[in-house]
């Protein structure tokens, strides 16, 4: 097989076609290197299978180009993370929908699969907890930039759904739950890199709002094997799937804990929203994934527990410190 990676330099992107060329694969990984990262290709490079093009899913005839010598198309590139969407909100948008809709467009013209990234923004502020595929969104409003990335991802999802219905194209809907692992920057919010950066330069940990909110953190090694096994489940055509790990904890707990297993001698310091994204930001108490479809239609659930995932990201970045 041959995989196409739009965002293949990114942190899910580079552990996918790591991944997919170790089970015999070829991947061709497009990415403009706006969030991705070159040294996240070092290993793919190893492989005679692996290639990469420095390019934008904005670039239509790319796009095209690239689809047609594919067999699947695993459209992962986006804009990504909070920090990001809140300082370019133009960029998001563009990049978000219409990158998706040169993807889906050139996918439909050649007639290959497409595994379409989405997120658990998607859910908005809802409250139904934990989140199924099925359940009402609820979205704060225009006016806060803060939920366009939801917005502009739902409706990637809702471009991806039609062209299946009206142009029988085959696409499976991947929503993803915080993702986390080695590799992932603390540069746009991402918020485990960011802390154990904090704790490995014992510097205080900063924590936004007060931090009773909570997350669910999936381990990016169990993530991209939901995602190659999708890609060849004929089930899945035509579906959504949220990607993650239940395990929920807060954000306070969650940088006492980094502390504690990094030996830092940081301390946890709290700020409020207001003073990082600006005046009237909004954000979800709790995110958790229902994972029972996909463990229904291909027997996938979580394996790596929250300490072994931030063990993994604290190796990482001590490693990356001796380096440098």
């Amino acid at each position: 097989m041959k995989a196409l990676i739009t965002g293949g330099a990114g942190f899910i992107g580079s552990h996918l076609g790591e991944l997919l060329l170790q089970n015999g694969n070829q991947v061709i990984a497009l990415d403009d290197l706006s969030t991705g990262r070159r040294e996240n290709l070092t290993q793919l490079s190893t492989y005679p299978g692996f290639s990469f093009v420095e390019g934008s899913v904005l670039d239509a005839p790319l796009v095209s180009e690239l689809v047609a010598q594919s067999d699947v198309v695993f459209h992962l590139a986006a804009a990504v993370g909070v920090k990001l969407i809140m300082e370019k909100p133009v960029l998001s948008i563009e990049t978000n929908v219409l990158g998706t809709h040169s993807v889906l467009r050139a996918a439909t013209k050649f007639h290959r699969k497409v595994l379409l990234a989405s997120t658990s923004e998607v859910y908005g502020k809802g409250t139904s907890v934990p989140f199924g595929e099925g359940d009402d969104r609820l979205i704060g409003p225009t006016t806060k930039s803060r939920w366009n990335y939801a917005t502009t991802k739902a409706l990637d999802e809702f471009w991806g759904l039609a062209y299946h219905a009206e142009h029988d194209l085959p696409v499976v809907i991947l929503r993803f739950f915080n993702t986390v692992g080695p590799r992932q920057r603390g540069r746009y919010g991402m918020v485990i890199p960011r802390f154990v950066q904090q704790a490995l330069a014992n510097e205080p940990l900063t924590v936004y709002g007060d931090g009773t909110q909570t997350r669910a953190f999936c381990d990016v090694s169990d993530v991209v094997q939901a995602v190659a096994q999708l890609a060849e489940t004929p089930d899945a055509v035509g579906d959504v799937f949220n990607i993650g790990n239940p395990e929920e904890i807060s954000i306070g707990e969650l940088a006492e804990r980094i502390i504690g297993l990094s030996g830092s001698a940081s301390v946890v310091q709290k700020i409020p929203y207001d003073r990082v994204y600006g005046e009237g930001f909004q954000d979800m108490q709790r995110r958790v994934p229902d994972v029972t479809k996909i463990n229904r239609v291909i027997g996938w659930q979580p394996t790596i527990p929250l300490d072994e995932i931030l063990r993994r990201v604290i190796n990482f970045y001590r490693e990356q410190k001796s380096v440098g």
